[in-house]
């Protein structure tokens, strides 16, 4: 028998669960919401905002992209975090043209829901989104960040 409520988590868009994370007043209560969504998306995230040692290779800021349409979009983050390998600096894209990397980030944000495309920037920038901190995500995946 198939679990629907698992499968309803695991298709939860990033900003989803950021937007529910935002909600929590309790640090357990945000404890649970990650732990309640874990994915390899979240964790990529998490790990890449948090983790100081991943660098990407892609310059600061916003890059010129056109958002995706709220009610139509072609992808999600669930399915293109694995292209992480090719803007994390120390993996595959190192030897890619710098030009060919970021449009593979610009395809990306294209791709995903207009919000996810929001928060993916901030994490190349190293923002956190408000009510998440290093040391709630450390709480929520013990061995995911080192501290």
């Amino acid at each position: 028998m198939i679990n629907s409520e698992l499968i309803s988590r695991q298709k939860t868009e990033l900003y989803e669960v950021l937007d529910l994370l935002s909600k929590k007043s309790s640090r357990k209560d945000k404890i649970s919401v990650l732990k309640d969504h874990e994915s390899a998306s979240l964790t990529d995230y998490l790990r890449c905002l948090f983790d100081d040692r991943i660098e990407f290779n892609l310059p600061a800021g916003a890059p010129p992209y056109e958002p995706a349409s709220e009610e139509s979009y072609p992808s999600s983050w669930l399915r293109e975090n694995r292209q992480l390998a090719y803007i994390v600096k120390g993996l595959k894209g190192d030897n890619l043209l710098q030009v060919r990397r970021e449009n593979i980030f610009i395809g990306i944000l294209e791709s995903v829901h207009p919000r996810d495309a929001e928060v993916l920037i901030d994490m190349i920038n190293k923002k956190a989104p408000k009510g998440l901190t290093k040391k709630l995500a450390q709480e929520a995946f013990p061995n995911l960040i080192p501290s």
